[in-house]
């Protein structure tokens, strides 16, 4: 496994090495910053990188752009979600002695929340998700998923785990 492990290391490096310039000039085009563009080229690495093992990839380029337009999306998503909420703060009377910087460390909060989210395994997020955002009972969610409720129960209680730890940061 330990030979493996370094076999797939080698290979994700290399392909580091070839592309990542390529993909932060893409993925820039995209974007309105170069650090953006960066990190999420970056972050498409780190993807690959915490997936099983990459078999050599028959077209890296058509697969690092997949990834990363998936990140692009979901940058897109929170910077929505931030527009949104300061949107409606800015609609709402503002709750007295509340600051901007307090404003901004709910932002963060958010933000570290949802990155943490994305982390999680699909069914996990799913789980939760559907659960808090769509408002289904676990007997629903777990016909919705096809597991059990037992599941649902343990995957409710990782991605709560989830949240206490980003709100902990």
């Amino acid at each position: 496994m330990a030979d493996a492990d370094v076999t797939h290391r080698h290979y994700l490096s290399e392909l580091f090495m070839q592309h990542h310039a390529w993909l932060c000039l893409r993925v820039r085009r995209l974007l309105d910053s170069t650090q953006s563009a960066e990190d999420i080229a970056s972050e498409t690495f780190l993807q690959l990188l915490a997936s099983p093992n990459v078999v050599p990839i028959r077209d890296p380029r058509a697969l690092l752009t997949t990834i990363a337009q998936r990140l692009v999306y979901e940058h897109w998503r929170r910077r929505d979600q931030q527009r949104d909420y300061l949107e409606r703060l800015s609609r709402e009377d503002a709750v007295p002695g509340e600051s901007v910087e307090s404003h901004a460390a709910t932002l963060q909060a958010l933000d570290r929340l949802d990155r943490r989210l994305d982390r999680l395994p699909a069914k996990i997020k799913s789980t939760f998700v559907l659960s808090r955002r769509g408002g289904l009972t676990y007997p629903e969610i777990a016909a919705h998923l096809g597991i059990s409720q037992r599941s649902v129960s343990d995957y409710m209680d990782q991605a709560e785990t989830c949240c206490r730890r980003a709100c902990l940061e």
